[in-house]
């Protein structure tokens, strides 16, 4: 989990529709260009996070995603478990001793505490960051100066 690109990835989407949703939803053609990606690679990551309510999500011509919820109540720590893939079979070499006695244990113990420390930091603390960073969303009504 610790240098997975799909989590990052994931919390790189939510904190896109949270800056570009606004009162509308946004659609993953404009999640995928904004991150410069396919949009068929962001349907694995855009599912899973809907199943796990941190996105909903509308079909149809005006559809999209938006939050499920408020900024605040979604941690960083939802995100990465809602596209963390299901624990795998043993792969060779992890049925021995020193793997099932010491190295698993250990790696699990620093998984829950990174992702508890990832379960400390909200969203909205995200969204706040990446405003000041100047990653401000586009108006969501063409500006008009017509008097």
């Amino acid at each position: 989990m610790l240098l997975q690109s799909r989590p990052a990835l994931a919390i790189a989407v939510v904190v896109d529709v949270a800056l570009h949703g606004g009162r509308g939803t946004v659609s993953a053609a404009d999640i995928a260009e904004r991150l410069g990606l396919a949009r068929r690679g962001l349907e694995p990551i855009l599912q899973p996070l809907s199943r796990a309510g941190v996105l909903n999500s509308t079909r149809g011509p005006s559809g999209g995603y938006r939050l499920a919820r408020p900024r605040r109540g979604i941690s960083v720590g939802e995100i990465i478990r809602a596209v963390l893939p299901a624990k795998e079979e043993e792969a060779e070499g992890e049925s021995s001793a020193l793997f099932t006695q010491v190295v698993a244990p250990f790696w699990s113990e620093m998984e829950e505490e990174t992702l508890a420390r990832f379960d400390a930091i909200t969203l909205d603390k995200l969204v706040r960051r990446a405003v000041g960073a100047g990653l401000t969303p586009a108006p969501s009504e063409p500006i008009s100066f017509v008097i």
